[in-house]
């Protein structure tokens, strides 16, 4: 497995400390964001997952706790739309240049607004997907924020 992804490639080159940990992918897993947060020994609320939508048809990336589920209104909301809905795994995949299962938020490719549910920043560090199946970067949440240039907002269901 490579260590060396487009989304290290983005952080490194933002200047973003960041560490870099490989796990044990199951593809099997009922959810992906859970399966990583045991594997890593860590608490679901700091391994956060990568969501692809739409917002009246426009793509959005939503970043949320692995144990938690998207309010499709509030996501609306927080990016001034009427309606949003989960995008297609192909059309996802299209988008980000990354497979799913290891959508990263960091080095897609093509940027796209970007939410992080704001419990999120509560955490000193948490783990989002480096960009491959079976790959987390450890980072500082305001470092998320900054860098992918977030809307923070409250997007639980």
């Amino acid at each position: 497995m490579s260590k060396v992804t487009p989304a290290t490639r983005a952080l490194a080159a933002a200047g973003v400390a960041f560490t870099v940990h490989a796990y044990d992918y199951d593809p099997d897993a009922e959810s992906i964001g859970l399966q990583a947060a045991a594997a890593l020994g860590e608490d679901p609320s700091r391994v956060l997952k990568t969501l692809m939508a739409q917002v009246d048809g426009k793509p959005v990336c939503v970043i949320v706790p692995s144990d938690q589920e998207v309010s499709m209104k509030k996501l609306a909301a927080a990016v001034g739309g009427k309606s949003a809905q989960m995008m297609k795994p192909p059309e996802a995949e299209r988008l980000t240049g990354y497979k799913v299962g290891g959508i990263s938020p960091f080095g897609q490719r093509k940027q796209v607004p970007t939410v992080i549910e704001q419990s999120a920043l509560a955490h000193d560090l948490v783990y989002l997907n480096g960009g491959q199946r079976g790959l987390q970067v450890r980072l500082r949440p305001a470092d998320v924020q900054r860098v992918l240039k977030a809307i923070v907002a409250d997007v639980l269901a």
